[in-house]
C-alpha cells in the first residue's frame, strides 16, 4: 500500500495527534530539570510542580487585597471583552456582507471602503482608539471589532456573490422581493460560512484582546501576563498562556459543533 493511501484508524489518529504534545512536554521537562539542577533559583523554566502551585494559588486562593479568585476574575473579564468584540464584528459582517454581496449599489458604494479598511493594521489604530475612547472597555472592544470585522465582511460578501444566479432568478420568477430573497435564500446560504469566518477570526481577536489588555487595563488575562513579567514570574505566565490556548481551542470546538448541528447540510463529509 502506498503511503498516501494509508489512513490511520481513529485510535491511531488520536495517538498521532497526541505525540507532538507529549514530545514538547517531555522536552520542556528535561530542559527545566537541567536548568533547576544547575540553579535552583532559576525562573526561566519553572518545573511543572511550581507552575501547578502558582496556578492553584491564582485559581483557588482569594486575593488578599480584593478577595477575588484571580484566574477566574481575569478569565471572566477577558471573555466578556472577547464576546462583545467578536459579537459586534459578527453582526456587522453579516449585515454589511449580505448588503455588499447581494445589492449592486451597496457593493459599488461600500466594497472599496471595506477593502481599504481591511488592510489597515488594527494595532496602528489602537493609539487613536485610546485617545478617542479613553482607557475603558469601549476601546478594547472596538479594537477587536475593527480588527476582524472587515475581513469577515469581505468573506461573507464573497460567499453571497457565489450563490448561483439561477437561484436568484428562480426566486424573482416566483415573485420574491429583495427582502424575501435575503431572508429565505441568502441568509441560509451564508450562515455556515459566517461561523467559519468567526472561527478563523478567533485567533486575531485573541491577539487584539491581549494587546489591548497589556496596554490599558486593570484586569484580564493579558493584563496579568504583562503585570507579572516584571518579576520574571514564568510560573504564572506559562500557565496563563496554556489557559488562553485551552479557551481558544474550546471556543473553536464549540463553534464547529454548533455549525455541524445547526447546518448539517453544509458538512456532508462529516455527516456521512
Amino acid at each position: 500500500m502506498r503511503l498516501v493511501n494509508a489512513r490511520p484508524s481513529r485510535g491511531a489518529a488520536v495517538a498521532l495527534a497526541a505525540l507532538p504534545f507529549l514530545a514538547v512536554g517531555l522536552a520542556y521537562a528535561i530542559a527545566s530539570a537541567a536548568r533547576l539542577a544547575a540553579n535552583p533559583a532559576d525562573k526561566l523554566l519553572p518545573s511543572p510542580s511550581q507552575m501547578a502551585a502558582s496556578l492553584y494559588g491564582l485559581a483557588a486562593v482569594p486575593d488578599k487585597r480584593t478577595g477575588d479568585l484571580i484566574l477566574w476574575s481575569d478569565t471572566a473579564a477577558s471573555l466578556g471583552r472577547l464576546a462583545a468584540g467578536v459579537g459586534t464584528a459578527t453582526a456587522v459582517a453579516l449585515v454589511l456582507g449580505i448588503a455588499i454581496g447581494f445589492v449592486p449599489r451597496v457593493r459599488a458604494a461600500l466594497a472599496p471602503l471595506v477593502a481599504v479598511i481591511s488592510v489597515i493594521p488594527p494595532l496602528a489604530v489602537l493609539p487613536i482608539l485610546l485617545i478617542a475612547l479613553g482607557l475603558g472597555e469601549a476601546a478594547k472592544i472596538t479594537l477587536i471589532a475593527i480588527g476582524i470585522a472587515p475581513v469577515m465582511t469581505r468573506d461573507v460578501a464573497q460567499r453571497v456573490a457565489e450563490i448561483p444566479a439561477e437561484l436568484v432568478v428562480k426566486a424573482q420568477t416566483l415573485g420574491a422581493n429583495t427582502w424575501t430573497m435575503v431572508v429565505r435564500l441568502v441568509l441560509p446560504q451564508v450562515m455556515p460560512r459566517l461561523l467559519v469566518a468567526v472561527r478563523l477570526a478567533l485567533g486575531p481577536a485573541w491577539l487584539f484582546l491581549i494587546t489591548a489588555e497589556a496596554l490599558a487595563s486593570e484586569s484580564g488575562l493579558g493584563y496579568r501576563i504583562f503585570l507579572v513579567r516584571r518579576y520574571l514570574a514564568m510560573d504564572v505566565i506559562l500557565p496563563y498562556v496554556a489557559w488562553i490556548t485551552l479557551l481558544a481551542v474550546a471556543s473553536d470546538f464549540l463553534i464547529a459543533r454548533l455549525s455541524k448541528r445547526a447546518f448539517a447540510w453544509a458538512h456532508p463529509r462529516e455527516a456521512s
